[in-house]
């Protein structure tokens, strides 16, 4: 999607350059009533023609007319879900331990608290992150920029990971870790990505660049 330098805030030109897309944030994919029964008010008085569940559990309001974009932000009272900025886009995360009967850990819990910390964080461009509950990887951690699997022993952390179109499987940087430790290690890749990633280079073309021992080395020693 082309980008409109000149259009409102939280706001992504359509192709036929006269409508707009917003993206509500939706911390690991988890919604309010209150939030649903505010997008399905304005989609109604607006005339939002396409409502859309996207790939990073977020769901945007397509078709939106330039001057109505900033009185549906006011009115949705929700925060801007990222869709081009260089930073933390999204954490996908599964339902782990809060309801999936697989789930060995709590992936939603975490998910959540990865998105809170670093969602203002600025980054080389754009970066995704996914959380699972269990082995079974439905939170799509293996594909992600850094992805983080549950297991009975702990959480294992990977990075570098992409699903486009040169997909690449992320690197394990380290096994078996608790909650804070986690969240502690996914601030030193960040800070690493932060300094030796170029403009516009995701994680995945940078570890492939510098090499994942690099990396291991530099946020492990």
């Amino acid at each position: 999607m082309p980008i409109d330098e000149e259009g409102p805030r939280g706001a992504i030109l359509q192709r036929d350059l006269e409508t707009y897309a917003i993206v509500p944030r939706t911390p690991a994919g988890l919604v309010s009533p209150e939030d649903l029964e505010n997008i399905v008010k304005v989609a109604r008085r607006y005339k939002v023609p396409v409502l859309k569940i996207t790939s990073g559990q977020r769901m945007a309001l397509v078709g939106i007319k330039k001057d109505e974009v900033d009185k549906i932000w006011e009115e949705l009272g929700m925060t801007v879900g990222e869709a081009t900025a260089p930073c933390l886009h999204y954490v996908q995360a599964c339902p782990g331990t809060a309801v999936c009967k697989y789930g060995v850990q709590d992936s939603l819990g975490l998910g959540t608290e990865v998105e809170k910390v670093y969602s203002d964080l600025n980054l080389p461009a754009k970066l995704k992150v996914g959380v699972s509950g269990c082995p079974r990887c439905c939170g799509e951690s293996y594909v992600r920029d850094i992805g983080v699997l549950g297991s009975t022993k702990g959480w294992t952390v990977i990075f570098g990971g992409n699903s486009g179109g040169r997909p690449r499987i992320g690197d394990i940087i380290a096994t078996d870790l608790n909650h804070d430790e986690v969240i502690d290690l996914v601030r030193r890749l960040l800070e690493y990505y932060q300094v030796h990633g170029k403009p516009g280079e995701r994680t995945h073309r940078m570890v492939e660049r510098v090499g994942i021992e690099a990396v291991k080395d530099a946020v492990l020693g």
